[in-house]
């Protein structure tokens, strides 16, 4: 398999959707592509701006905030992604979310309104915000949250 068709391949790759430079490169991997095809393509992605982490970065960020996802769980993603934290960090903070807004949304559509009393019930409620992402703060907020407040 030549340089062009790993060019070629990377291009319809990019045409369904942005990648991150690190998943372009398994994918081409993946493919079989030599280590030296895979190079020369990403550089040339790169130069005509075809492949930026940064623009990838904020559209992930944007759609996991859709989802609902926190700000912890999707700056791990980012990073499993091979993004590097200081990008991670400036795409989550361009979003324009309120993210205690966002787990009360998410505790609400999954759980109710109710302001729940037994302990085994708001451990639940607390584990799912958590392993979504949402920092101990914005969990207790969305948690202890009533509409009398």
């Amino acid at each position: 398999m030549s340089e062009q068709d790993a060019r070629n391949y990377a291009l319809w790759l990019l045409g369904a959707r942005e990648h991150s430079t690190k998943e372009l490169q398994q994918k081409l991997a993946r493919k079989g592509y030599e280590q030296d095809a895979i190079d020369n393509a990403i550089h040339y992605l790169l130069e005509l701006n075809y492949l930026s982490d940064e623009r990838y970065a904020e559209a992930f960020s944007r759609s996991k905030a859709a989802k609902p996802l926190g700000k912890q769980r999707i700056l791990n993603e980012l990073r499993m992604k091979g993004i590097p934290e200081q990008m991670a960090k400036h795409a989550l903070n361009s979003l324009e979310v309120d993210w205690f807004e966002l787990a009360l949304e998410l505790k609400q559509r999954k759980f109710g309104n109710a302001v729940e009393k037994d302990f085994k019930a708001r451990a639940k409620q607390t584990r799912y915000l958590v392993y979504r992402g949402f920092s101990f703060d914005e969990v207790k907020y969305a948690t202890e949250w009533s509409e009398e407040d």
